[in-house]
């Protein structure tokens, strides 16, 4: 039988303690990926703006109960009855709804193109035309949902702002916020370039993954200021390799924490919406995906290096970096290795790192050192 052992594949490695990534050292990367795709958000929402739902910009809804028609089948009798680009959604299993903006029509047009919508929908679903509920929205109402959205995402950037300030430090505080906005951009530029409509749902949704995008990043930041106090300490590290050490040695949570999170909104879209029709789950389904999958790249590409980047320009850190490029015995620490040198804080960690500078010292010389 081979004494040879195997060594341990990406996954393994990654559950060992045994990564080294160098998340800092390629921060250029993973910004230019990011400043891409929300440019290319941007430049969507310049140029095709949203698809705002009535609840935002106002217009007219109507629900039926029609077990034995379709959605092609709904929008095609709506819009012989007088309706523009309609939006059709199948509700659960057998409810279907109707949305249009009717503010461009007189008064007098919009009661005229409700009748005929009612009874189009009542003659598709073979009901009676009481059976068909309609609702309506107006612009103003609309203005003020969205104004209401507004006021409750700046809140929260605040109150976010504020407690990173307080419990870690101002330039954290920094490097979480603009990984959150990261997220919110790279999310509406989705809606936009693919037209996604934007409901309350979706409102909800994104503060929803702005505070799991939060949540990651202080994990990961609570690591940073541990080993902050530690293994910086002794000297042998600068603090950007401190910061790719946390970020290593939360690596493996992370990605646990992004798959249980994001795998169970996959299922929500995929057989919630698409295999049993519950197209209401989309709105909130999607965003969340989105938002999810953002949030995981942001707290590990973008919030970590953002710090790293700030602080390794402060005098201190500065003087740091060079001493320790200076140093013979420079050695990047994993997970696994930071574990041996954390037991006692500091002090071991440098006894440690002194035992390993000294170990190519030869036994007689310590021998005539003794003496």
């Amino acid at each position: 039988m081979s004494d040879v052992t195997k060594a341990p594949g990406r996954f393994g490695r990654l559950y060992r303690g045994l990564t080294t990534v160098d998340f800092v050292g390629r921060r250029k990367v993973w910004f230019t990926i990011s400043i891409v795709i929300i440019l290319v958000g941007l430049g969507s929402l310049s140029i095709r703006g949203f698809n705002l739902g009535i609840d935002f910009k106002g217009g007219s809804s109507w629900e039926v109960l029609a077990p034995k028609t379709s959605v092609s089948a709904v929008t095609h009798s709506v819009e012989k009855a007088g309706l523009s680009s309609p939006i059709v959604e199948k509700l659960g299993s057998d409810t279907y709804q109707v949305t249009a903006d009717l503010n461009a029509f007189s008064a007098a047009k919009q009661l005229s193109v409700t009748t005929d919508v009612v009874n189009a929908l009542a003659k598709v679903a073979n009901v009676n035309p009481n059976q068909v509920s309609t609702s309506s929205v107006g612009p103003t109402w609309g203005g003020q949902i969205t104004n209401r959205a507004l006021e409750a995402l700046i809140v929260f950037f605040i109150a976010v702002v504020a407690y990173i300030s307080i419990r870690f430090e101002p330039k954290m505080a920094i490097a979480a916020f603009v990984a959150m906005v990261h997220d919110l951009l790279v999310t509406v530029g989705v809606y936009s370039l693919f037209g996604f409509q934007i409901t309350p749902d979706t409102v909800i949704a994104i503060l929803t993954i702005l505070g799991y995008s939060l949540y990651d990043t202080v994990v990961v930041f609570d690591r940073v200021r541990d080993n902050a106090g530690g293994v910086l300490k002794s000297g042998d590290i600068t603090y950007g390799e401190m910061v790719n050490l946390s970020m290593n040695q939360t690596l493996a949570r992370s990605i646990n924490t992004s798959l249980v999170a994001i795998l169970p909104v996959l299922a929500v879209l995929l057989v919630g919406a698409d295999l049993l029709g519950a197209t209401t789950l989309q709105n909130y389904g999607l965003a969340l995906f989105v938002g999810l999958t953002s949030g995981a790249y942001s707290s590990i590409f973008i919030a970590s290096p953002l710090l790293a980047w700030m602080k390794e320009r402060e005098p201190r850190f500065r003087d740091l970096a060079e001493r320790v490029a200076q140093r013979s015995d420079h050695r990047i620490l994993s997970p696994a290795t930071a574990a041996l040198l954390t037991g006692d804080g500091a002090q071991r960690t440098v006894g440690v790192a002194r035992s390993t500078r000294t170990s190519t010292v030869s036994p007689r010389a310590r021998k005539q050192k003794r003496r």
